[in-house]
């Protein structure tokens, strides 16, 4: 069994193995013709079930065969231009070289003593992404797992900031953000011991952005109440609708109501290194965290996020010390651990996937990427205002379309969304391509997340004519004969 552990002897079957995987996929991206195959848990469940796990096959190869049936065949590929689904990019080659290496040499990001020169990496990239914000010269951050996590360790600071102010009562703190904020906002106050009741939702205007007025008002209900603001967490970049929030407006709230301002840009992150459209975020230099998921709009593999302070200082709140691991004393030796910043312990260094797209392509070449597929949108978004067939929502900041299949001769809504529910699910069945789903307004609506530059307006026309095809079969077969 040796054989098989990766070191000085073993360096030949790591490159072969590896190198048979490679081009295993390498022909797989080359041969796919659609993102999906449009196989059924029920057809896949029994493929995967039939495999013996105390039963192992001994051999690389074998196993790469098998997991052709169990995974590569039916695979959702996101570098298929009619994949237009949700937030999953299509990946650099580069970053991809990363993943591979920090694979094989499987640093842990916690310790200096575990990653040396990943840490450097990564804090390096750290103060990179501050500067493109703008944070200042105190500000400090740590790689994360995505959005989510980075959520959460954000309001966990904000909590930690605003206690005293709350007399150590925590029923009395306060996060406001808008309705199409990210469930991860409500997740956290939970998590965190404040109860989704914390959550104060404001509404958003015709373009999906948070009312600043309203915000205003019950920033100041909640001090009326003896309440405290603890945070206000803006979007940049809504799932849904690719919305940003009044940034400026909102900053100038926060100073005034002493609350955290906390900027969810893990989708609109992209802006940071777009040549044309990095003006949407002004505004994001004035917050106390931001979110940031590079596994969406710097086209990085999953996973590959961040969270960014103002003040490095604040990061003692995720800070514990174990003798074993990262005692005290060595931050009087000023010894460089990350796992004083993060919620997580063993870590990967998925720092070095950004670090080598940045070093082959530059901030430029992925921002050229990012104002494609925003340019795409804007087609995108015209092509579906003059299509009678289509109700289109609202115009794209970013590069997410939303809108749903409206019949000339059907009047009822409900009718409607199940039309649309049923086109969506028809055509992931067809493996022809995939688009994504939401509610507006409590109707049914479908989505496009375009993050893939190979993608064409071409493309969405086609999938525009396929939607329409199924929603009118299901009408016909539906209504009709009722």
């Amino acid at each position: 069994m040796r054989s098989h552990l990766l070191n000085a002897t073993t360096a030949e079957s790591y490159r072969d193995s590896v190198t048979e995987g490679v081009e295993r996929v390498a022909r797989k991206l080359a041969t796919t013709r659609g993102p999906f195959t449009g196989v059924t848990p029920a057809e896949l469940a029994p493929v995967v079930d039939a495999v013996d796990l105390d039963k192992p096959l001994g051999d690389a190869t074998a196993a790469l065969d098998e997991l052709e049936d169990v995974y590569l065949r039916d695979a959702v590929y996101f570098h298929h231009p009619r994949y237009l689904a949700h937030l999953n990019c299509p990946v650099v080659i580069p970053a991809v070289l990363g993943e591979a290496v920090l694979s094989a040499v499987n640093s842990s990001l916690d310790t200096w003593d575990q990653s040396a020169g990943g840490t450097l990496i990564e804090r390096k990239l750290v103060d990179w992404t501050c500067a493109r914000i703008g944070l200042g010269p105190l500000a400090d951050g740590v790689f994360t797992s995505g959005g989510t996590q980075s959520n959460l360790q954000a309001l966990l600071l904000a909590r930690e900031e605003a206690v005293t102010k709350a007399g150590g009562d925590l029923t009395k703190l306060r996060i406001f953000s808008s309705d199409c904020s990210h469930f991860s906002v409500q997740k956290s106050a939970t998590l965190l011991g404040l109860g989704r009741e914390a959550v104060v939702s404001i509404p958003v205007d015709r373009e999906r952005r948070m009312q600043s007025v309203v915000l205003a008002a019950e920033l100041e209900a909640c001090r009326a109440e003896g309440l405290v603001p603890m945070a206000i967490v803006a979007t940049a970049g809504t799932t849904d609708f690719g919305s940003i929030d009044p940034l400026p407006e909102i900053a100038a709230l926060a100073a005034e109501y002493g609350a955290w301002m906390h900027v969810d840009a893990a989708y609109g992150c992209g802006l940071l290194a777009s040549p044309t459209r990095r003006h949407l975020l002004d505004g994001i230099e004035r917050a106390d965290s931001v979110t940031v998921d590079y596994h969406k709009s710097f086209f990085q593999p999953v996973s590959s996020s961040a969270l960014l302070v103002r003040d490095g200082v604040t990061l003692r709140h995720a800070t514990y010390h174990a003798e074993y691991l990262n005692p005290v004393r060595t931050l009087a030796e000023r010894i460089p651990n990350q796992v004083d910043k993060s919620l997580q312990t063993t870590r990967r260094f998925d720092a070095l996937k950004l670090w080598m797209t940045l070093r082959v392509m530059g901030a430029d070449g992925i921002g050229q990427l990012f104002d494609e597929v925003c340019d795409l949108a804007a087609a995108g978004f015209e092509l579906l205002a003059a299509d009678p067939r289509y109700d289109v929502v609202v115009e794209p900041s970013l590069s997410t379309l939303v809108y749903r299949y409206v019949p000339e001769n059907v009047t009822s809504p409900a009718d409607i969304d199940r039309a649309n529910l049923y086109a969506r699910k028809a055509l992931f069945a067809s493996g022809e391509a995939v688009v994504a789903g939401t509610k507006v307004d409590g109707r049914q609506y479908l989505k496009f997340t375009l993050l893939n530059p190979e993608t064409t307006v071409a493309d969405i026309a086609a999938v525009l004519d396929l939607i329409a095809g199924h929603a009118e079969q299901y009408l016909g077969e539906n209504l009709v004969h009722a």
